[in-house]
């Protein structure tokens, strides 16, 4: 099993390619895996037979533990060293010590996915009443996703999600007496009290004490991904003093030059497009914001000190159904904005999708981040760490502006937000920096110069 990022320990076989007994080429992929961040394809090492499948469709297997074997024709495959010998996790929908295995080699029952797992837990989805559509039944994320569809409808809290999924009460037959006809926890118990079910957990003295405050009572377990972007941020925010600057640019222009630029290209373009270009073209003209603190220079171990990159490249935040994702658009000022267009759409198509690799979330020098579509003006991001700047873009909102000629306008305007590492840069040069983007924004033509 691979290995991908220092976060992954084990992986789901989603499918083989190559049944036993069949020939497979070095180059050759050989199987699908899932990890809890995305779905890649896994290319043999080796020419030669598939001797056997050690582990089958949906199950899973710590990283570098062996899942197959691969030689000549009628061999017999040796065991592998018995510190390799490790239980394969297969786990029952609905069990949730985990603590169920088999041996190698030995059928699931109904296995589901490290993703789809956290994503019932995420959306209250029993896996027991879930059927899956992966093989030999097993459930994958998009099945918890369909399941999840019609609940969204009801209006329910997550401790009324939760004890429904236990007692097997039908939101959709539970009229809610909450805010708004919002489903509560004693709605569900009295439509469990009425249908018989949970009578055993009162009877035995069981029942949960209740909490003030029902959000209290469903403590939700951190994702992988979650897990990571809290420790990240928070040793970022305590190891870099931030400093934040907001400027409001005039985009009346940029809002044309998108329209323009999609209507050449044929396709629609993104704002965010243009924010990677406008950014790599600041970034060139102000080599100081593209760089890093250093504990140690690579000359002077002894000293911390600043470390400028000769190369550009942008990450862009997005938000995806598993966290916070940071895809990274490489040597971004090197590029036309098509090409931009093209890696943009294609990198944040795939995380979205969870098909992006490890190695594409990594190694940014300066990071954009939107929230203009969820309508929020100005925010103060934190910066990604080893990176000097984050710029934060706001929504586009039409204000009324004073033109030179004294007459008042509605213009489309934007608030910017640089959040920088001020160990690597003083106040004036980011400002500069800053105020380059907002002409750059206001006069976005200036990039064809």
């Amino acid at each position: 099993m691979p290995k991908v990022g220092l976060t992954m320990t084990e992986g789901v076989i989603v499918q083989w390619h190559k049944r036993e007994g069949d020939f497979v080429r070095a180059g050759e992929p050989l199987f699908t895996f899932e990890t809890e961040k995305s779905t890649l394809d896994y290319e043999s090492p080796a020419s030669g037979v598939l001797v056997k499948i050690l582990v089958p469709e949906g199950g899973s297997a710590p990283c570098l533990a062996p899942v197959a074997f691969i030689g000549e024709q009628g061999e017999v495959p040796a065991p592998p060293p018995s510190r390799d010998i490790r239980q394969l996790r297969i786990e029952e929908p609905g069990v949730e010590s985990e603590g169920a295995s088999v041996e190698a080699g030995t059928s699931p029952r109904r296995p589901i996915s490290p993703r789809a797992r956290l994503r019932a837990r995420e959306l209250g989805v029993d896996p027991a009443q879930v059927v899956g559509s992966g093989p030999g039944g097993a459930i994958r994320e998009r099945d918890i996703l369909a399941a999840a569809r019609p609940r969204q409808a009801i209006r329910a809290t997550p401790v009324a999600q939760r004890i429904a999924a236990e007692l097997g009460v039908d939101l959709a037959e539970v009229t809610g007496t909450g805010p708004d006809g919002r489903i509560t926890r004693e709605d569900v118990e009295r439509a469990g009290r009425q249908l018989g079910i949970g009578r055993e957990k009162e009877e035995a003295g069981g029942e949960e004490p209740k909490i003030a405050g029902e959000a209290l009572a469903a403590p939700q377990p951190l994702s992988p991904a979650r897990r990571v972007t809290a420790q990240r941020m928070a040793a970022n925010a305590q190891a870099a003093p931030h400093v934040t600057l907001f400027a409001e640019a005039d985009a009346a222009h940029l809002v044309a030059a998108r329209e323009q630029i999609g209507a050449e290209l044929k396709e629609k373009i993104s704002y965010n497009v243009l924010f990677v270009a406008i950014c790599a073209r600041a970034l060139k003209e102000h080599p100081y914001m593209n760089a890093s603190w250093v504990s140690q220079l690579p000359d002077q171990p002894e000293q911390p000190g600043v470390l400028q990159h000769p190369f550009i490249h942008i990450g862009l935040a997005v938000d995806t159904p598993r966290g916070l994702f940071v895809p990274v658009v490489r040597d971004a000022g090197a590029k036309s904005l098509a090409q931009i267009h093209r890696e943009c759409t294609d990198l944040v198509g795939r995380t979205l999708e969870g098909r992006i690799r490890p190695d594409e979330l990594r190694g940014s020098t300066f990071t954009i981040t939107n929230l203009g579509m969820f309508e929020v003006d100005a925010f103060t991001p934190i910066v990604n760490l080893p990176e000097a700047a984050i710029l934060g873009v706001g929504r586009l909102a039409k204000k009324p502006v004073a033109l030179e000629d004294g007459a008042i306008v509605a213009r489309p305007m934007l608030t910017l937000s640089l959040s920088f590492d001020h160990r690597v840069v003083d106040g004036a040069p980011a400002a500069r920096f800053l105020q380059r983007v907002k002409q750059l924004i206001e006069r976005p033509f200036a990039l064809l110069v």
